[in-house]
């Protein structure tokens, strides 16, 4: 089974007011399993950078200048997520933004009922507590200690981590492949050795007629 854990960045929170998304990570997962293939980019919003969101990704005018507006980067990203559910911390959020950004495109919308949110996951499975993806990291001793500001890449390898471990953990099973098998070796004429032949010597006979007259009531006279 393909996942995508997704996440991504923004100029705001409000996609109805004009926010923009400004970056985008997912990372593929295949049984639960991550395979390494990852989709990341960063995006031109063509708006400025309110202070209050450059304080929380760090992501300036400047350096977003220098990326691709969405129109260029929409269908690697659609290609990339096909149609795979989508692993989301909080998943309202990202997908109002991203069919927001689809919306302008004349883009189909993904719906709500593809995405499994891991807020709602974590709250069903330690209600009262904090669900933030910092309490769930520090919850499962995932090192988050590289992340002095949200990334959208960043960030969807440390949920791909946390939703593992709120699924029931990374190794559920005694999977050893991507998809849960371990390789096979085929017997090929190539491969095979020649039978050998063990004859038994007649003190050998002799010694195991001895054994057997020893046996009380063997399951071979019944």
């Amino acid at each position: 089974m393909r996942e995508v854990i997704l996440d991504t960045e923004t100029t705001g929170l409000n996609s109805d007011n004009g926010d923009r998304i400004v970056e985008i990570g997912c990372v593929e997962l295949v049984d639960h399993v991550a395979t390494g293939s990852t989709y990341h980019q960063y995006v031109n919003p063509e708006r400025p950078m309110p202070d209050e969101a450059f304080q929380i990704h760090g992501l300036s005018d400047a350096f977003l200048s220098e990326f691709p507006i969405m129109t260029d980067i929409i269908d690697e990203f659609i290609e990339f997520i096909g149609l795979a559910p989508l692993v989301i911390h909080n998943a309202e959020f990202d997908l109002r933004f991203l069919n927001a950004e689809l919306a302008r495109l004349d883009k189909p919308a993904l719906k709500i009922n593809r995405a499994i949110d891991t807020v709602r996951l974590a709250r069903e499975k330690f209600p009262g507590v904090s669900v933030s993806l910092n309490a769930l990291c520090k919850r499962f001793s995932i090192d988050n200690s590289s992340r002095s500001f949200h990334g959208a890449l960043l960030d969807a390898h440390l949920l791909a981590s946390v939703y593992l471990e709120l699924v029931g953990g990374k190794q559920r099973g005694f999977e050893l492949s991507p998809k849960g098998i371990a390789n096979e070796v085929i017997a090929t004429d190539g491969n095979r050795r020649d039978s050998r032949n063990f004859a038994v010597k007649d003190e050998e006979l002799k010694a195991h007629a001895r054994f057997v007259t020893k046996i009380t009531k063997p399951i071979w006279n019944n």
